[in-house]
C-alpha cells in the first residue's frame, strides 16, 4: 500500500531511461575523513526523507501531457496550472491506496481506492466559505448537504471517496477537526463518493482514519496529481481508466479577472458518448473495453460475468452495459457569490458534463458543490452586521461558460492522467490512448 500526497511546489524529474547498462563498481576504498564525519548527518537526512510520504502519482502525472499540452482545441483561457489550486488558497491533498493482486479476497484485497480532500481557504484555515451544491441525477451520496442548503455556508474541507468509506472518512474529519478552534462545536462534514467495487475490495473497508488524515494534512497549492491517484484511484470513465482530474478557467480582465476552478472524481458514461471538443472518441475507439485477465471466475460478482477475457492489450468489442456510473465535481472560484448564485453557478457543472458525453442516467451519482472564496471573515459572524461584496446577475455569464468549459476540461484531464489498471479479480481497464484520441480528432478536423 502507498500513500502519495502532493508537494507544495512543482520539481523538476530527472528523464527516465528504459534501459541502462551496468555500470562498473570500483573497488571498495575506505572514505575520506570528512565524509565518515558527515555520516551522522547523512543518516539522519536519510531518516526524514524515509518519513516523507512517497510521490510517484504526482510524478507519473507531470510527466504524462494534459489536454491544452496535446493541443486538443478546447474553449476558453486556463489559469496557470490549469487547475483547481489557480483559485488563490483552495489546496488538494490524496491519500491513494494501492495493494494486492488476483482473486478478491474481502478484508485483503486487491485493493485500489483512496480519499482526496480539497481545502476551500487551506488547510491552515477554519474559515468557512459561501458555498451551494446541486445534483443531476441522485443515485450517490454527498453527505452534510442539508446544512449546505439551508445556511449557504461551507463548513471545512470537502472529501471525495470510494461508496463504502463515506462514514469513515467523515467521522476521520470530524477527528481531525475537533483540536481545530474556529468551527462550531458540532460538524457536518461535506463528503461523497463514487463506486470503485469493479477494481478495489470495496468491502474490505480499506480506508482508514489515518489515510484521511495524510490527504487532510498533505494538502497542498499547486499542481495537482491526477488519474489514479486518491478517491479517484479505482475509478472508470466511459470505460476508460477514469478518477481525479482538474482545471481551470481565467476570466477576461473585462469581466473581472476572476478564476473558475474545477476537480473532478470521474466513474461514469458509456463508451460510444465519450465526447472530446465535440468529436464522438468513444465511437472512434470501439476497443480496449475493461477485461479479464485470469480464468479464474470464482469470485466474480455476477454483474462483471459477461466481461470479456483480455486477448493481447485489448478486448474485443462487447455489448455496452446499462449506465450506472457516478461523477463528483467540485467548483472552486474567487468570485464574489453569495449562495443562491453558487447554485446558478453549480448547476451548469450539468452542461460540461454533456459537452463530455455525461448524460445523468438513472444508476449514475452525479452531485456537484460549488464554493467562494471571497468575502473572508463573513460567513460566521454572529455579532452586528455583515457587509458583502458581490457581483451583479447581469454579469454572471462569463463564470457560467468558465464553469461548463473547466468541467470539460478536467474530465479530459483525469482520463489523460490516468494509467491502465489491473484489479480485484484480474479485472483490467485500459487508459485512454493519446495517440488515437488525436487521430480521432484529425479525423474531424480538430488537431493538426
Amino acid at each position: 500500500m502507498r500513500v502519495d500526497v502532493p508537494p507544495a511546489e512543482p520539481f523538476p524529474l530527472p528523464p527516465r531511461a528504459e534501459s541502462r547498462e551496468p555500470r562498473a563498481v570500483a573497488p571498495h576504498q575506505s572514505p575520506p575523513h570528512f565524509i565518515m564525519r558527515l555520516r551522522p548527518l547523512l543518516a539522519l537526512a536519510l531518516a526524514a526523507l524515509a518519513a516523507v510520504p512517497a510521490v510517484p502519482a504526482l510524478a507519473a502525472a507531470q510527466a504524462k501531457p494534459r489536454a491544452r499540452e496535446l493541443g486538443i482545441p478546447l474553449e476558453g483561457t486556463p489559469g496557470a496550472l490549469d487547475a483547481i489550486t489557480d483559485v488563490p488558497g483552495v489546496e488538494v491533498g490524496h491519500a491513494t491506496l494501492v495493494s494486492g493482486a488476483g482473486r478478491l479476497v474481502v478484508g485483503k484485497g486487491p485493493v485500489r481506492t483512496g480519499v482526496t480532500v480539497v481545502h476551500p481557504r487551506g488547510r491552515a484555515s477554519m474559515d468557512p466559505v459561501y458555498g451551494a451544491w446541486f445534483t443531476l441525477n441522485g443515485n450517490g451520496e454527498m453527505t452534510g448537504t442539508t446544512w449546505l442548503e439551508e445556511s449557504g455556508i461551507l463548513e471545512g474541507p470537502v472529501a471525495i471517496t470510494n461508496t463504502h468509506s463515506v462514514g469513515e472518512v467523515r467521522d476521520a474529519i470530524l477527528k481531525w477537526q475537533v483540536n481545530r478552534p474556529g468551527l462550531q462545536p458540532w460538524g457536518l462534514p461535506v463528503v461523497a463518493e463514487t463506486w470503485d467495487g469493479s477494481l478495489n475490495d470495496i468491502n474490505g473497508f480499506h480506508v482508514k482514519p489515518e489515510h484521511v488524515f495524510a490527504a487532510l494534512d498533505g494538502a497542498r497549492g499547486g499542481p495537482v496529481a491526477e488519474g489514479n491517484v486518491g478517491g479517484g484511484t479505482g475509478m472508470v470513465c466511459h470505460r476508460f481508466k477514469g478518477g481525479i482530474g482538474t482545471a481551470s478557467r481565467k476570466l477576461d480582465a473585462r469581466d473581472g479577472g476572476y478564476t473558475v476552478g474545477v476537480l473532478v472524481q470521474c466513474n461514469y458514461g458509456l463508451r460510444p458518448d465519450l465526447r472530446v471538443a465535440g468529436v464522438p472518441v468513444g465511437r472512434e475507439i470501439p476497443d480496449l473495453l475493461p477485461c479479464l485477465t485470469s480464468a479464474d471466475t470464482a469470485a466474480l460478482p455476477d454483474y462483471l460475468r459477461a466481461t470479456p477475457r483480455c486477448s493481447g492489450a485489448a478486448a474485443a468489442p462487447a455489448a455496452e452495459p446499462r449506465e450506472a456510473g457516478s461523477i463528483i465535481v467540485v467548483v472552486a472560484t474567487d468570485a464574489p457569490l453569495l449562495p443562491h448564485q453558487l447554485k446558478r453557478v453549480v448547476r451548469r457543472v450539468s452542461l460540461g458534463l454533456g459537452r463530455a458525453g455525461g448524460f445523468g442516467g438513472n444508476g449514475s451519482g452525479d452531485i456537484f458543490v460549488a464554493f467562494s472564496t471571497a468575502n473572508p471573515g463573513t460567513a460566521m459572524r454572529d455579532t452586528g452586521t455583515v457587509r458583502l461584496e458581490t457581483i451583479p446577475n447581469a454579469r454572471i455569464n462569463p463564470l457560467f461558460y468558465a464553469t461548463v468549459q473547466a468541467t470539460e476540461a478536467a474530465i479530459l484531464n483525469a482520463l489523460l492522467a490516468a494509467e491502465t489498471m489491473t484489479g480485484a479479480n484480474g479485472y483490467r481497464v485500459h487508459a485512454l490512448p493519446r495517440d488515437r484520441l488525436l487521430a480521432a480528432l484529425r479525423k474531424y478536423g480538430r488537431a493538426k
